[in-house]
């Protein structure tokens, strides 16, 4: 007798915060499979055991009426639908679960595949998101990122090529696979540079929020995502950098502190970031490149920073030296991480009063 292994296929889901439609679970004897980088929900555990039963006792029998029941959680915030999509001792891997998309979804799915940010997706989960990709052919000279204009879609060139500019100057030229707007994946965040075709292109995007729900499908997404905003920032900084020095202060307007801080880090400075923001002054201190301190409204460490990458007004000023108290202090987190859950947190809070996304 073959083992036992049901597939299930979520058809509806009303505030359910861990699983999306069109997700699969996986039963057997022994277990039950999740869809990738998603929790294990406990109702939905206890609940699948229960089906497990009922399932076992038919599958000498005929089963097909199973195909077409629609089974419910019985929820806690949240319900999902969900109905069984092969038969009990079907011997389908995951990625053979059947998937209706279109020719040109079809064609889309194989070009992009082996492209950096995506490559490293399972074949169907980019496949239940490739309806989200939208497909536009723009001419030459066409901006699809305005600086000090809210971004809100990913951007990968499928054809041509992508200038990245800040005032005139050039800061990268983007070919086939690579990305730009990465930044809306953390809600309505405003262009530091402009982004426009160099030449006749052909341009798939992406929404923020879809883009976030992809990349819970797949923790290698977002690896990727904090390697291209670090090279990303890196190079745009390295542009600046030298105008920067010389002043080491200006306007939180003019350049974020998610910009500034990353310059401090790119260059290892050792000195005191000084800010006067709308609920007070801040202060942060950089020992080669590292946090060491953080202190603004209050909040001290990682929660000072996370409210420091918040404000869009306010002045800065940068003063070399640390005081040889703070030489010996060690960083309070991973620079990359502190810098991603900072902004993240930030368009989190503000997420309720964006507005609807509208395709390019």
């Amino acid at each position: 007798m073959k083992p036992f292994k049901a597939v299930f296929q979520v058809v509806d889901n009303h505030n359910c915060q861990l699983y999306d439609k069109n997700e699969f679970f996986t039963l057997t004897e022994k277990s039950v499979t999740v869809p990738d980088g998603k929790s294990c929900c406990l109702i939905l555990i206890r609940e699948m055991t229960q089906l497990l039963f009922e399932l076992l006792q038919k599958e000498g029998g005929e089963n097909l009426e199973n195909h077409a029941k629609e089974y419910t959680c019985s929820g806690c915030n949240g319900i999902i639908k969900f109905v069984q999509v092969t038969t009990g001792d079907n011997e389908l891997e995951d990625d053979s679960i059947p998937l209706i998309i279109t020719d040109d979804e079809q064609r889309l799915l194989n070009k992009i595949v082996s492209y950096p940010l995506l490559k490293d997706i399972p074949a169907h989960h980019l496949k239940e998101f490739i309806s989200c990709f939208k497909v536009v052919k723009l001419r030459s000279g066409t901006f699809l990122i305005e600086k000090g204009q809210p971004i809100k879609r990913i951007f990968i060139p499928l054809s041509g090529s992508l200038g990245v500019e800040d005032e005139g100057v050039r800061i990268a030229t983007l070919e086939e696979g690579e990305v730009c707007g990465e930044m809306s994946y953390f809600g309505n965040n405003i262009a530091s540079s402009s982004v426009r075709t160099l030449e006749d292109s052909e341009v798939m995007s992406i929404s923020g929020e879809d883009f976030g729900k992809l990349i819970k499908a797949s923790g290698a997404v977002h690896d990727n995502m904090v390697r291209i905003l670090a090279k990303r920032l890196a190079n745009a900084n390295s542009v600046r950098v030298s105008d920067f020095d010389v002043s080491m202060q200006g306007r939180v307007n003019e350049m974020t502190p998610a910009e500034l801080l990353q310059i401090f880090h790119m260059h290892q400075k050792t000195g005191v970031l000084n800010l006067d923001l709308p609920n007070g002054t801040s202060r942060l201190s950089f020992l080669d490149g590292a946090i060491v301190a953080a202190d603004y409204s209050g909040k001290k460490g990682q929660d000072a920073v996370y409210e420091i990458l918040a404000e869009t007004e306010g002045v800065y000023n940068f003063i070399n030296g640390l005081p040889p108290e703070e030489m010996e202090l060690p960083p309070i987190g991973d620079f990359m991480m502190l810098l991603m859950e900072g902004i993240k947190r930030t368009d989190e809070e503000g997420a309720e009063d964006e507005p609807e996304e509208e395709d390019l």
